[in-house]
């Protein structure tokens, strides 16, 4: 999994009933892209993610 600044972080609930999770990729620590990826959540608060298979990187929409 490969992200860069800007592109959005949607981890999928893991059982039923369980809401996704969506933020914001404020910061990229791994070699070329990879995790883990300084998240930014809607509730504004903030982690270091290693993302499972539950979840999927959403490219920012880029000028052209």
């Amino acid at each position: 999994m490969h992200a860069t600044v800007g592109d959005r972080l949607v981890v999928h609930g893991a059982v039923v009933g369980d809401h996704e999770k969506h933020g914001l990729i404020v910061e990229v620590r791994g070699p070329e892209g990879g995790p883990p990826f300084l998240v930014k959540y809607e509730d504004g608060h903030e982690a270091l993610v290693f993302p499972g298979p539950d979840a999927v990187v959403l490219p920012a929409q880029r000028g052209s």
